[in-house]
């Protein structure tokens, strides 16, 4: 059994992975606040953060105010040391925000975690309560929110950052290996020294750290996806030198995942078909019958940008006066129409996965995901790496904690 834990959890990319490849899989614990969010204690901070034009100011405000944002929220907890108390006050207050963590509910409706195992808020997650029953720890945190004007380089001066929570969590739960993932772009964030120092708190934590950039369309997804992965593999675990997995040939495309049947709702009106249509006056934003789809967004569908299908008209289609048919290459009716999320769903590799949550949500949560067949290559790839872990795939869970 793998005992796995996520934090910015998502829509559970990794615990998806284990499951498509049949490992046992134990969750320790997940963590997402399901985009909701808590307002600063400052408000004379904020308004100053928010006026404030010089990228470096700017910078070292949206610190200040993240360490007193958190500062007032702690101050507000009871001293609990009990962990599922604690995280019952901090879930009170995210449901004075009376927003729902749609998160949670995708999450949950999937996998199979104890109620009091989920999380909200990873500033809030005390990791030592998880020390050393940890296989294999997923997460990643905006780069933005990493600061660079520090002069240490430790981990401390990561303070105040989304990167510092996640530091800390592995500093506290000592997992055998990580996985964090993060755009193509962290490399050159801040002329490279973003990452310079993100290394070098990785390896302060005592990890060997391997890193690459991998594309979803090279692990046999029809998408241009490049994403940045590194992996940690604790020093005193015995371990081989661990080798990012090989690339393989594309062997489907997008009409290879499509839906049978689509519902009315999903096809376009006059307007809509007409900008997806028109790649020269929509500036390429919508991409229409690609082969290999562009990369899948947060805000894809909205606004008619993404990838769409155009297709021949059906009889059904011509009793719908809102659905636009129109000539369009050598169809004479031809409808347009969105993908619908559970297309998107399996373009990035999820199968079966059950949507609980409302369309612009789950087109929201799909673009937000870790493609499933790259990060369960990279967990292979660390099987073999990584005896002990191998072995864990048919040993008896040791989370004293989670079963």
């Amino acid at each position: 059994m793998i005992n796995i834990a996520t934090v910015f959890s998502g829509i559970g990319a990794a615990e998806h992975a284990l499951k498509l490849m049949g490992v046992e899989t134990n969750i320790v614990f997940a963590c997402d606040n399901g985009e909701r969010y808590l307002k600063p204690s400052n408000q004379r901070l904020l308004k100053k953060f928010e006026n404030e034009t010089d990228p470096k100011k700017k910078e070292r405000l949206a610190r200040r105010l993240y360490e007193d944002t958190k500062k007032a929220i702690i101050e507000k907890l009871p001293d609990l040391k009990d962990i599922v108390k604690r995280e019952s006050e901090v879930r009170k207050l995210y449901d004075a925000t009376h927003r729902i963590n749609y998160v949670e509910q995708s999450y949950k409706a999937n996998y199979d975690i104890r109620m009091d195992r989920w999380f909200q808020d990873v500033r809030f997650l005390d990791g030592t309560f998880f020390a050393d029953q940890v296989d294999i720890f997923v997460g990643g945190s905006p780069c933005q929110s990493f600061s660079t004007y520090g002069k240490k380089g430790g981990l401390s001066d990561a303070r105040g950052t989304l990167f510092y929570e996640y530091a800390r969590l592995v500093q506290q739960i000592r997992p055998t290996v990580f996985i964090y993932e993060n755009v193509k772009g962290l490399r050159l964030h801040n002329n490279g020294d973003t990452w310079k120092r993100m290394q070098k708190i990785f390896k302060g934590l005592q990890y060997d750290i391997y890193e690459d950039i991998l594309d979803a369309v090279e692990y046999g997804l029809p998408q241009y996806r490049k994403r940045m992965f590194v992996v940690g593999i604790r020093r005193d675990v015995e371990h081989v030198e661990f080798r990012f997995p090989p690339t393989r040939e594309l062997e489907s495309e997008v009409s290879d995942y499509l839906d049978a049947e689509v519902a009315d709702e999903y096809y376009l009106p006059e307007k809509g078909f007409k900008w997806v249509t028109e790649t020269e006056r929509n500036d390429n934003k919508a991409r229409v019958n690609r082969k290999i789809m562009g990369c899948q967004t947060a805000v894809q569908q909205v606004n008619w940008s993404g990838d769409f299908r155009v297709e021949p008209a059906k009889e059904s289609h011509k009793t719908n006066p809102r659905i636009y048919i129109a000539k369009w290459g050598d169809w004479p009716e031809a409808v347009a129409r969105k993908l619908t999320p559970s297309e998107c769903l399996r373009l990035m590799g999820f199968k079966d996965f059950k949507i609980t949550v409302p369309d612009n949500v789950a087109y929201r949560q799909a673009g937000n995901a870790i493609a499933v067949p790259v990060i369960q290559a990279i967990i292979q790839s660390i099987f073999e790496a990584v005896p002990s872990l191998k072995t864990a795939q048919n040993a008896k869970p040791k989370c004293k904690n989670c079963s």
